[in-house]
C-alpha cells in the first residue's frame, strides 16, 4: 500500500470563474471523504500568474488538479474531480480493471 499525498495542488489565476468552482468542489469533496474516514489530502491553491513556467504550461488548461503523480486538466466538473480523486487515492474503480 502507498502513502496517500499529503496535498492536492489547484493551479489557478486570480478572477478565473472556472478556477473559483474548482476550488469549491474540491473543498466539498474533500470534507466527504474525511466525513467518510477516507485518506483526505489537504487542498492547497498555487497562481500560475507570477510564474512564467506554470503559466507556459498550464496557462490554456486551468483550473489544472495535480495529486501523486497524477494531473487533471480543466478541472471543472464534480464528477471529473471526484473520479480523478478517488482513482488518485483509491485506485481504479472494481469494474475499471484491466482488460
Amino acid at each position: 500500500m502507498t502513502a496517500t499525498p499529503s496535498q492536492i495542488v489547484l493551479y489557478s489565476r486570480p478572477g478565473c470563474h472556472l478556477c473559483e468552482d474548482a476550488h469549491e468542489i474540491l473543498a466539498a469533496l474533500l470534507a466527504r471523504r474525511a466525513a467518510q474516514g477516507l485518506p483526505t489530502p489537504t487542498l492547497v491553491e498555487r497562481s500560475i500568474e507570477a510564474d512564467d513556467e506554470l503559466q507556459r504550461r498550464y496557462g490554456l488548461a486551468i483550473p489544472v488538479v495535480a495529486l501523486g503523480g497524477r494531473e487533471l486538466d480543466l478541472a471543472t466538473t464534480e464528477p471529473r474531480l471526484r473520479r480523478f480523486l478517488d482513482e488518485a487515492l483509491d485506485g481504479p474503480a472494481p469494474d475499471e480493471g484491466t482488460a
